[in-house]
């Protein structure tokens, strides 16, 4: 498929959608084109020809012309249905619905093992930072003994200005809100949810595991308070929410828990919407990768 032009169909025009559109338009020499966007209200007026939207899905899952379809829309059920008739009908998948993903994970797999079609989802966790590619690459010959991470940034958004700037909860909340770095319900956010997420799609990368999210505990920012807030100032640190998994005597452990973390952690200093990622391993010691994981 390398050869040839990439026919995209797009699930969801919102703003990876409509970035994703004005990207292919404005890079010259690039071998992909949008032919179809699958949306729910025809109604709404967009800055597209309105020749390129559908309401019906199965214009774009059963058009042979298409050959990858782009998945980018907020419910998970339907995301995974959509994924699965794409699949099943040869065609390549990217998304970045970390839900759908942690929750159908091993039967997208079984999904890509059988159809023999590339499943593509690195930007479904830490968004800029290619943890996904590193794991499975570089650390393919090494023993990897733990994963740690910010990998959420409307979470590490809010606790930056909460203890940066001496801002409430609420006000730094509906600053990233504003910003489009949490969304107008933000329970998987706050919740801890989204970074279980995430950590159910790194195990199988970083262990070789499937695990699915219920199995893994998680506890957000949602109760943090003054007296919190106050004690961490009072030990020179700061309060940040880390997804984390280690492998101890054969056995993995993995949760998302807030943390207090001082000036030895270099997770301290993963300000605003940025994730930060550490690998401990037998023969690498400790690797920090870092980058944009919001907006």
């Amino acid at each position: 498929m390398n050869s040839k032009k990439l026919i995209l169909g797009l699930f969801g025009f919102g703003c990876v959608g409509q970035g994703l559109h004005t990207v292919l338009n404005q890079t010259h020499g690039i071998k992909a084109g949008i032919k179809k966007i699958c949306i729910k209200h025809a109604d709404k007026k967009r800055s597209v020809d309105p020749c390129y939207f559908t309401t019906d899905k199965n214009e774009i899952l059963f058009d042979d012309e298409i050959n990858v379809i782009v998945e980018l829309i907020d419910d998970a059920d339907a995301a995974f249905e959509i994924v699965k008739t794409a699949m099943q009908n040869g065609k390549a998948v990217v998304s970045a619905n970390k839900k759908m993903i942690a929750e159908h994970l091993y039967e997208l797999y079984e999904l890509q093992q059988k159809y023999n079609v590339p499943f593509l989802y690195e930007g479904a966790v830490c968004a800029s930072i290619p943890i996904i590619r590193n794991l499975e690459e570089y650390y393919d010959n090494d023993l990897l003994n733990s994963l740690e991470g910010i990998v959420n940034g409307s979470t590490n958004y809010i606790l930056t200005k909460i203890f940066d700037e001496n801002k409430s909860f609420e006000l730094a909340l509906s600053e990233a809100q504003e910003l489009g770095f949490a969304e107008t319900d933000p329970t998987l956010d706050i919740e801890g949810f989204d970074p279980k997420y995430k950590l159910c799609i790194l195990l199988l990368h970083a262990f070789g595991i499937f695990v699915k999210p219920e199995n893994i505990f998680n506890f957000g920012i949602q109760r943090l308070n003054d007296f919190d807030i106050n004690y961490a100032r009072q030990k020179n640190a700061k309060i940040k929410l880390i997804a984390k998994c280690r492998k101890i005597n054969n056995e993995v452990y993995a949760y998302v828990f807030p943390h207090f973390v001082n000036g030895n952690s270099q997770l301290t200093n993963i300000q605003n919407e940025y994730n930060g990622v550490l690998l401990e391993s037998a023969f690498s010691d400790k690797q920090f990768f870092t980058g944009k994981g919001a907006g």
